[in-house]
């Protein structure tokens, strides 16, 4: 999520009384209502600034706020001892990365980096595969090979053993949203009906949060880094081959599993150009129409009708060369072939099923 600037959603100074805060709102809302304005967006806008109004208007989640737009990295009334970190009260943390891979935070400003990289949001979720793909000659393809290969991945945080915290364990309760995950904006006082409901920024609607963030992960439990992985491509290889190395793609975030890493193997002189397949398609596509109308002795009417693409498809196929290509390249070839020719078969008994119910008088 794009990092927003509630002062600026609202149009009001950062010095606003919760009296002007209110008045803005209610002016902004009345157009931007989606029962009153009609505009692609403006749903969207206006739950954007039902959220800026929630956090501005609601004192402790405003001071909040303002902690970290001003680089302050605790918004709470707690005493904090640099020297006894376990001690320091979390409770008041200002809302952290709103899904940010680095935990960037939402709330822009010129805050300090510490606060910057700090997440808040407790999201374990799976880590994703990651995908490479290396082009291969056909005769490499064929005798196989050895590669080593750099990639950059999130990799789990060695400070907090990728739980994304250092000194708690385990996650808290969200103080913003009490663990619901949602905040809801009561827009009778302002408006006189309705209210929004929108998911939590703090939690991300996870309705938990990390106590403490780790300072080298910021909260998340990994971290970006580039690993170098030896990869061994089988013989007999072609295009399309996949080998998966599980475990080796990114972290996932705290504490989740990671994902694999996937080698796509290429070899080009196997791979049909994409209009080269779209002419073999629309070849095989032609070819049951032809066929029935030898059948039913009416292919003058048909070659008529279906020669023009047939002969797109020819010139598509013959133009961009056939001369020389291996076996492989052929059997996929042939593949698109097939697969115009089934979707052309349906397309003609559909025909034929419309033209014999007309003729036998059911319509």
């Amino acid at each position: 999520m794009n990092e927003k600037d509630y002062y600026d959603i609202l149009g009001v100074s950062p010095h606003a009384s919760v009296d002007e805060i209110r008045k803005t709102f209610q002016q902004k809302a009345r157009k931007l209502h989606p029962d009153v304005n009609k505009a692609p967006d403006a749903e969207e806008k206006f739950k954007e600034l039902s959220e800026a109004y929630a956090v501005l208007s609601d004192e402790s989640k405003r001071r909040r706020y303002d902690a970290m737009r001003s680089g302050s990295p605790f918004a709470s009334s707690g005493n904090w001892n640099p020297s006894t970190p376990g001690d320091v009260d979390f409770g008041g943390w200002p809302f952290g990365g709103w899904g940010s891979p680095f935990g960037t935070s939402p709330f822009g400003g010129a805050g300090s980096a510490k606060a910057r990289t700090r997440a808040r949001a407790y999201n374990p979720k799976a880590g994703a595969d990651v995908v490479y793909q290396i082009d291969f000659d056909a005769d490499t393809a064929k005798k196989g090979t050895r590669r080593g290969i750099t990639y950059n991945h999130f990799a789990s945080c060695s400070v907090c053993a990728g739980k994304g915290s250092v000194h708690t364990g385990h996650a808290q309760t969200c103080p913003t949203c009490n663990g619901t995950g949602h905040i809801s904006v009561d827009l009778m006082s302002v408006l006189g009906f309705g209210e929004v409901q929108m998911v939590c920024p703090e939690c991300e609607g996870t309705g938990k949060v990390v106590a403490d963030p780790c300072e080298a992960c910021g909260g998340s439990g990994r971290v970006l880094t580039a690993s170098e992985i030896v990869v061994d491509i089988p013989a007999n290889s072609h295009n399309g081959d996949v080998i998966r190395l599980a475990g080796k793609g990114n972290a996932g975030t705290n504490g989740s599993a990671a994902g694999d890493f996937v080698l796509r193997v290429g070899v080009p002189s196997e791979r049909l150009d994409p209009l080269q397949a779209f002419g073999f398609r629309l070849v095989g596509i032609t070819l049951p129409f032809f066929a029935y109308g030898v059948v039913a002795r009416t292919l003058l009417g048909f070659s008529f009708t279906f020669s023009i693409p047939l002969f797109i498809g020819l010139y598509l196929v013959f133009s961009r060369g056939v001369i020389g290509r291996r076996g492989t390249w052929w059997k996929n070839a042939l593949r698109y072939l097939g697969d115009g020719f089934a979707n052309g078969l349906i397309i003609t008994l559909f025909l034929v099923a419309m033209v014999s119910c007309i003729s036998g008088g059911r319509f």
